[in-house]
C-alpha cells in the first residue's frame, strides 16, 4: 500500500506547508532574474499583452491581467489557443508581449500556441516550474518559478509562486522594486500556522450540494482559483462570480440554504463588492468571508486575513485559507485530495 493510500492528503499538505519557503526563495534567488528579463521586455515596448494558461495557471494569468491593466496602464487579454491550434489563425503579433505561464510547460497547445506567437512577432516569455521543459524552449524568455517539485494533483504552491513571480515580472516592467511583496513569506506562516480554524469551517461544506464564490477586482482570479481547488478535490459543484455578475442574474440561485463564500479584498476590490455583500445578507445567504476583521464579523464565519497587505499582492495570500478549506472539506467527506479521480497532473490538451 502506498504512503498516499496510508495518509490520505499527506503530498497536498505538505507542498501547501512549503508555499512560505517557496516565496522567500523567489524573492531571493528568482527576483533578481525576473527583474533582469523584464528589463530587457520593456525596452522593446510591447504595445500590449495577450496571456496564454489553463487550468489553475489561467487563473494566475487572469491575476497578471488585472496588475497589468491597473500597474502597467497597458491593455492585456486572455488568449484563446483554439483560434490557432484549431482554426489556424494566424495573428499579426509585432510588438505584443505573449506570457504562456503553466506549472510543468508540457501541454501541447501551450506550446504550439507559444511557437506560433513567436513566429507570428510577438516577444514570448514562458512562467514555468520546469525551465527544461518543451514551453520554456519554444519562448525566447522563460521564468522558472522556483517551486520544486509538485506531486500532488492540486496545485497550491506552485499557483502561489506563479503570481509572486508574475507580481514581481510586472513590477520590472514599470521600474518597480517588489517592495510589496517583502513580508509575504512570514505572513503566509502566520496563515497556514491556522489550520484548526479552517477545519471549523470545513464542517459547514461536508454536505453541501453546490457553493458560490464571488469577489471583485484583485479577489476575483482568488474566487476561480479557490473554486477549481474544490472541485477537483471535493467534486461539489462550486460556480465562481465576479460580483457584478452575481448581480445579473445568477443570485437568483442563493437562498439561505446556499453557502457563498465572498473573498473581500482590503481596497478598491472591497469596497466595489459591498453593494453585493449587502444583497446576500439580504436574501439570508450562508455567508463566509475571507477577509478583513470587520468584514468577517458582519458574515455568517470567515477568516479574517492580515491588515496593511498592498491590495496588488494580497491574491498570494488570500488563497491559503482556501486551500486549507479545499483539503478539510475533502479529507472530512472521506476522500483523498493528493488523488482526486480522472485527473492527470499534466493536461495534455492539442
Amino acid at each position: 500500500m502506498s504512503d498516499t493510500q496510508t495518509v490520505p492528503g499527506r503530498i497536498m499538505a505538505a507542498e501547501m506547508a512549503e508555499q512560505p519557503a517557496v516565496l522567500q526563495r523567489i524573492l531571493d534567488e528568482g527576483a533578481p532574474k525576473i527583474f533582469e528579463i523584464a528589463g530587457q521586455i520593456a525596452a522593446r515596448k510591447p504595445r500590449f499583452v495577450l496571456l496564454t494558461a489553463r487550468g489553475t495557471s489561467d487563473n494566475a494569468a487572469l491575476y497578471a491581467k488585472y496588475l497589468i491593466e491597473i500597474l502597467l496602464g497597458k491593455p492585456a487579454g486572455l488568449t484563446s489557443m483554439s483560434t490557432t491550434t484549431a482554426y489556424g489563425a494566424q495573428p499579426d503579433l509585432t510588438d505584443v508581449l505573449v506570457i504562456t505561464v503553466s506549472q510543468s510547460g508540457g501541454s501541447p497547445d501551450l506550446v504550439a500556441s507559444t511557437k506560433a506567437a513567436r513566429e507570428a512577432g510577438a516577444i514570448t516569455l514562458a512562467v514555468t516550474n520546469n525551465p527544461g521543459s518543451p514551453l520554456a524552449e519554444v519562448s525566447e524568455f522563460h521564468i522558472d518559478v522556483l517551486a520544486g517539485p509538485e506531486k500532488a494533483l492540486p496545485a497550491t504552491k506552485t499557483y502561489t509562486a506563479e503570481l509572486l513571480a508574475l507580481y514581481l515580472l510586472i513590477e520590472g516592467l514599470r521600474g518597480g522594486d517588489g517592495a510589496a511583496a517583502k513580508d509575504l513569506p512570514e505572513l503566509a506562516t502566520g496563515i497556514l500556522a491556522r489550520q484548526d480554524e479552517v477545519k471549523a469551517l470545513a464542517e459547514r461544506y461536508r454536505f453541501a450540494q453546490r457553493l458560490v464564490i464571488t469577489s471583485r477586482g484583485y479577489g476575483y482570479p482568488t474566487a476561480r482559483e479557490a473554486a477549481l481547488k474544490l472541485m477537483e478535490t471535493t467534486y461539489i459543484p462550486a460556480s465562481p462570480f465576479s460580483g457584478a455578475d452575481l448581480l445579473h442574474g445568477p443570485l437568483a440561485m442563493v437562498d439561505n440554504v446556499s453557502p457563498v463564500i465572498a473573498i473581500v479584498p482590503d481596497g478598491k476590490g472591497g469596497e466595489a463588492l459591498q453593494p453585493v455583500l449587502d444583497r446576500l445578507r439580504g436574501r439570508g445567504a450562508d455567508l463566509v468571508v475571507v477577509g478583513q476583521q470587520a468584514q468577517v464579523e458582519s458574515a455568517s464565519a470567515g477568516f479574517a486575513l492580515p491588515a496593511g497587505v498592498p491590495e496588488e499582492v494580497q491574491p498570494i495570500l488570500e488563497i491559503l485559507p482556501l486551500q486549507l478549506l479545499a483539503y478539510e472539506v475533502t479529507i472530512a467527506r472521506g476522500q483523498d485530495p493528493d488523488a482526486p479521480r480522472a485527473l492527470a497532473k499534466v493536461t495534455e490538451t492539442h
